[in-house]
C-alpha cells in the first residue's frame, strides 16, 4: 500500500492515537482467542499504529513496523499491486473491504489473514486506513465453533436459557419456547415467576439465586405442574442451573437447561399407581371375607373401597341369591335387590340417597345396576349428566340428592362367583375430582370378584349352619317341664365362630316317685352328624332313665351304645333329684363338674368321680350322693361356657363359682348373667346350660 502519497500527507509522521501501539486487556476474551490485530496506515500507506496482536500475527515488533510502508513489509511482490488497489479504494472512496488476503510474515512464511479495512478521519481532516486482522485459521475455527454452538442451542431437544444476574431471561432457544408455550420475545427481560405463575416458580427462582451466589450447579431438579386440568394431566420437567462466568471470573448470570420428562413422570406415576393398587388388592383380600357372614363380608367390601376407590360405595345382592333360589340374575326385566352395605368417605347427601342395609328394592331394567347384573359386565359413566341420575338413583328424590351432592362419576361392577351373578358393587364419586377410568374398572372388578367368592361361601355356609342349628334345636327338648320340687331354667347357644353346630344337649326327665333326671352332655365334633348322634344319645338316655336305674348304670348303658357309633365320643353328666329324700345322685362320664350353691352357704364344685367319656369303652362309673335341700341351686353346663384358649380351666371354674355366689336371684337372670360374663364373642363351641333350684 505504498503507491505514492496522497495530498496533504507529505511530511506528516507519528501516530494519530498518541503513538500507543495497543492497550493490554484484563483477562482473555473473544478477541484474545482470535488474536485480532489492529494496524493503522496513513494516507501514504505507512504504518502509524501496530498493536501487540499484530506483533504475534505478522512477527514484527512495533519498532520494526512503525513508519514503514505496509505493502513492502507484510505483502509479497506477487500480491502487492492488488493490495495497493484495495488501499486506494478504501481511502479515496470510503468503502469498507473485508476478506482474506495472503500476508508475508517476518520469518518469510505466507499466512492467509482475515481483514476488515475501513477509512478513518482525524480532527484535522487527514485520512487513515484501519485494518483489523486475524489469522484465517483461527477465525475459521471460531466460526465453526460458533456455528456448532448455535446449531446445538437452536436444534437441541433440551430447553436452554440464559438469565442475567437479576435472573431475567436474555436468551431462550426454540425448544424452551415449545416447552413453556411462550414465544422467546415474551421471555426476554422477564423472570421465571412472571411466565410460570405456579407454586414451583418461586422455589426455582430461589434455587437459581443460590447457584448464582455459590457457583455450585443444581442438577436434575424435578418440577411438576399440577395446575393443569384432569384431562391434560400433570406436566413434569427436569431443571438444571449452572453459573456463567466470564474473564477473570466475572459472573455473567445463570444458564438453565430444561428437559421435558412428562412421559417418564407419567410412566413412573402409573408404575407407582400399579404398585399401590396391587398392595391395595392384597390388603383388601386380607380384609374382606374374614367371617362366614354375608352382611359382614359386604360391609368389609364397602369399607375397603372407600375412600381409596370411591367416595360412596354400596353392595346390593339379588334377593333370590340370599334365598338360595336359582337362577340368580334374570336376563331381562326388573330385578329384586337387597341392600347389604353402604359406606361414604365423608358426610354427603349421596349417602341417604342409597338404599339402607336390609332394604329390598325392585329396580327396572332401565336402571344401570340392573343392566350390570343382567349382562354380568361393568357399567361405567365417566361423567354423570342430569340425564344419567334417574338411571342411577332409586327415585326422583334420591336423584336430586345425588345432584346436590355433586356426584359426577359412576361405576357398577357385578359380583360374580362360580359363574353366577350375585349382585353388584355400586360406586360413586362426588369429592374426588377425577372420573372413574378403565384402570378403576379393572381394580373394582378384581375386588368384586374376590369379595363375591367370600359372599358366596358365606351364604352357603349360613345355609348349612341354619340347617344344622334347626336340626340341633329340633332334637333338643322344648320348654322344660315343671317337675315336682324343682324350678328349672335352660339355655342353648350354637357356636358363633363356625358354620357348624356341635352335639351339646340338655334334658329334664320326670321320673316316678317324685324324682327328676337332669342331664347335660356333649358329643365331640361338630356338624349335622354330631347333632344326629346327640339325638340318638338323648333318646337312649330318656329310655334308660325310665328304668329307674342308678346314674352309674345309665352311663354304662350309654357307653356301650356310644362305642357302637363309629368315631364318636361324648361326655355326660347324669343327675337324679329325689324330692322326698332331699338329695341328688350324680354320675359323671368325663364331663366338667357341676356346681352346687347351698341356700345358706358358698357355691362349690361338686367333687364327683369323672370317669371316662362315653364311647371309650370299659369305663367305671360311680354314683355320688349330694344333699340338695330347699333353696339349693345346681348348675350343669358344657365346656363351651368355660373353656377358652387364653385362660386356665381352673381359673375359669373359679370365676363360675364366684359368679354363682354373687347371683342368687331368678334362674332366668342367672342364666343370662353367666352367658354374658363367660361367653366370649366368636366362641368356637356350643353351650348347653341347665340351672335347677330345689323348691322343697
Amino acid at each position: 500500500m505504498t503507491a505514492g502519497s496522497f495530498p496533504g500527507t507529505e511530511g506528516r509522521a507519528g501516530a494519530p492515537f498518541g503513538g500507543r501501539a495497543g492497550v493490554p486487556f484484563d483477562g482473555r476474551g473473544l478477541l484474545d482467542v482470535l488474536g485480532v490485530a489492529a494496524v493503522v496506515l496513513d494516507g501514504r500507506g505507512r504504518i502509524v499504529l501496530w498493536s501487540p496482536q499484530a506483533e504475534e500475527l505478522f512477527g514484527y515488533r512495533a519498532d520494526e513496523a512503525l513508519g514503514r510502508y505496509a505493502a513492502r513489509l507484510i505483502v509479497g511482490p506477487e500480491h502487492r499491486d492488488e493490495a495497493i488497489r484495495l488501499f486506494r479504494e478504501v481511502l479515496t472512496e470510503g468503502s469498507t473491504w473485508a476478506g482474506t488476503f495472503p500476508v508475508r510474515r517476518k520469518d518469510g512464511t505466507t499466512r492467509r489473514v482475515e481483514f476488515r479495512n475501513m477509512r478513518l478521519t482525524d480532527d484535522l481532516g487527514d485520512l487513515y486506513a484501519l485494518g483489523i486482522a486475524a489469522d484465517r485459521a483461527a477465525v475459521a475455527r471460531v466460526e465453526t465453533e460458533l456455528a456448532l454452538s448455535d446449531r446445538l442451542v437452536s436444534q437441541s431437544p433440551i430447553g436452554l436459557a440464559v438469565l442475567d444476574t437479576e435472573l431475567r431471561y436474555v436468551l431462550v432457544n426454540p425448544t424452551l419456547e415449545r416447552i413453556d408455550g411462550v414465544p422467546a420475545a415474551r421471555h426476554i427481560g422477564r423472570r421465571i415467576g412472571d411466565l410460570m405463575p405456579w407454586p414451583e416458580a418461586e422455589a426455582l427462582e430461589e434455587a437459581a439465586r443460590t447457584v448464582l451466589a455459590t457457583g455450585a450447579p443444581l442438577l436434575d431438579r424435578p418440577v411438576v405442574d399440577r395446575s393443569a386440568s384432569p384431562d391434560e394431566g400433570e406436566r413434569a420437567w427436569s431443571v438444571s442451573f449452572y453459573r456463567l462466568e466470564g474473564a477473570e471470573g466475572r459472573i455473567l448470570g445463570v444458564a438453565a437447561s430444561v428437559i421435558d420428562v412428562t412421559e417418564r413422570h407419567r410412566a413412573d406415576a402409573e408404575a407407582d399407581r400399579s404398585r399401590r393398587r396391587l398392595a391395595f388388592v392384597a390388603d383388601a383380600s386380607a380384609r374382606v371375607g374374614t367371617t362366614l357372614e354375608v352382611e359382614r363380608t359386604a360391609d368389609e367390601l364397602a369399607g375397603v373401597v372407600v375412600p381409596e376407590l370411591a367416595d360412596i360405595a354400596a353392595v346390593d345382592v339379588l334377593d333370590s341369591v340370599l334365598a338360595l333360589r336359582r337362577p340368580g340374575a334374570p336376563e331381562q326385566g326388573p330385578a329384586l335387590f337387597r341392600a347389604l352395605a353402604v359406606k361414604a368417605a365423608h358426610r354427603t347427601e349421596a349417602l341417604p340417597a342409597a338404599d339402607p342395609p336390609g332394604a329390598v328394592a325392585m329396580y327396572g331394567e332401565d336402571r344401570l345396576v340392573t343392566r350390570c347384573v343382567h349382562t354380568g359386565l361393568p357399567v361405567l359413566v365417566e361423567r354423570v349428566g342430569p340425564e344419567d341420575l334417574p338411571r342411577i338413583a332409586r327415585d326422583p328424590q334420591a336423584a336430586e340428592r345425588l345432584a346436590r351432592a355433586g356426584v359426577h362419576s359412576y361405576l357398577a361392577v357385578p359380583l360374580i362367583a362360580r359363574g353366577e351373578v350375585l349382585g353388584a358393587l355400586d360406586l360413586k364419586r362426588d369429592r374426588n375430582p377425577l372420573p372413574f377410568d378403565r384402570d378403576d374398572v379393572l381394580l373394582a372388578t378384581e375386588l368384586a370378584a374376590r369379595a363375591a367368592v367370600s359372599i358366596d361361601n358365606a351364604r352357603w355356609y349360613q345355609s348349612v349352619r341354619n340347617s344344622a342349628v334347626t336340626l340341633q334345636r329340633s332334637l333338643l327338648p322344648g320348654k322344660p317341664p315343671e317337675p315336682a320340687g324343682l324350678e328349672v331354667a335352660v339355655r342353648y347357644q350354637p357356636a358363633q365362630a363356625s358354620s357348624e353346630v356341635g352335639g351339646d344337649w340338655y334334658d329334664v326327665i320326670e321320673l316316678p316317685d317324685e324324682k327328676t333326671a337332669l342331664v347335660v352332655g356333649d358329643v365331640m365334633g361338630s356338624g349335622i352328624d354330631a347333632a344326629a348322634t346327640m339325638g340318638r344319645l338323648r333318646t337312649a338316655t330318656c329310655a334308660f332313665a325310665d328304668l329307674d336305674l342308678s346314674p352309674a348304670q345309665v352311663l354304662r348303658h350309654l357307653d356301650r351304645i356310644t362305642a357302637g357309633l363309629e368315631h364318636y365320643i361324648a361326655t355326660c353328666l347324669f343327675a337324679v333329684h329325689d324330692r322326698r329324700r332331699g338329695r341328688l345322685r350324680i354320675a359323671n362320664a368325663g364331663h366338667l363338674p357341676p356346681v352346687r350353691v347351698p341356700a345358706d352357704g358358698p357355691a362349690e364344685l361338686v367333687r364327683v368321680s369323672a370317669g371316662l367319656p362315653l364311647g371309650v369303652g370299659g369305663g367305671v362309673f360311680r354314683t355320688a350322693r349330694v344333699p340338695f335341700l330347699p333353696g339349693d341351686l345346681l348348675v350343669l353346663y358344657t365346656d363351651g361356657l368355660i373353656e377358652t384358649r387364653d385362660a386356665a380351666i381352673d381359673e375359669r371354674l373359679a370365676l363360675l363359682v364366684r359368679l354363682l355366689d354373687e347371683s342368687r336371684g331368678p334362674l332366668e337372670e342367672t342364666c343370662d348373667r353367666l352367658l354374658r360374663a363367660l361367653r366370649r364373642p366368636g366362641a368356637p363351641d356350643d353351650v348347653a346350660l341347665l340351672v335347677a333350684r330345689s323348691t322343697g
